[in-house]
């Protein structure tokens, strides 16, 4: 029978093709157990993926636009949407999470952003690099993904005309330096872990929480 989709889940083809390999450095970087704070969550793909294929983490979406919360919930539990045989336990409800404003409380053991920083003001990076050291217990991992420069070069001609379409959206907007991502994360109070190349010109950048 065929899946119905609710007007409310909302679709990312990028989230759909990257979720795989995302998911398979995930299963080598995080803890058997324990619980993750997933920073801009979007549709939600990503959480009811990973959540599915790692039900012994415990799960927290976030998002710092309210009009995606009904997307996360819906395909993070509902089996109809996301194709679950049942909704899943292991992913709380989003949370409404500005990096810039206020972080929640609750310590976890990962935090994990896909995508974001290229589409964000720069001052969220030092932002999301201080508020997830607020909320990882000592050891826990910092996990980031998305386009990257390397030395401050694209690294394909199709991040370069990426990138330009980016700054055309918005002025402030554009792909990041790898190298500044290490260097405020550092700042921060991380151990920088290892850089991971990814499908279409992406990585993965691992830190650690050293106190």
């Amino acid at each position: 029978m065929a899946l119905t989709r609710s007007p409310a889940a909302k679709h990312s083809a990028a989230a759909a093709r990257n979720s795989l390999p995302i998911l398979a450095e995930l299963q080598r970087l995080l803890p058997a157990t324990g619980s993750v704070l997933e920073i801009a969550s979007g549709t939600g793909q990503h959480v009811a993926y990973f959540a599915t294929h790692l039900p012994d983490l415990h799960w927290q979406p976030s998002e710092a636009d309210p009009q995606l919360f009904a997307s996360i919930s819906e395909v993070s539990q509902a089996p109809e949407v996301a194709g679950h045989q049942a909704a899943l336990a292991n992913v709380a409800a989003p949370i409404f999470l500005d990096v810039l404003d206020e972080w929640p409380r609750d310590p976890v053991d990962a935090v994990i952003t896909a995508n974001l920083l290229h589409i964000a003001l720069p001052e969220v990076l030092p932002a999301l690099c201080q508020g997830a050291a607020t909320v990882l217990r000592p050891g826990g991992c910092l996990f980031i993904y998305g386009p990257f420069k390397r030395h401050g070069a694209h690294t394909s001609d199709s991040n370069l005309k990426f990138d330009e379409s980016l700054k055309a959206r918005h002025p402030a907007w554009g792909i990041r330096d790898l190298e500044k991502v290490v260097e405020v994360a550092t700042a921060s109070g991380f151990l920088f872990q290892e850089v991971i190349a990814m499908p279409a010109n992406n990585f993965s950048i691992v830190f650690q929480l050293t106190s």
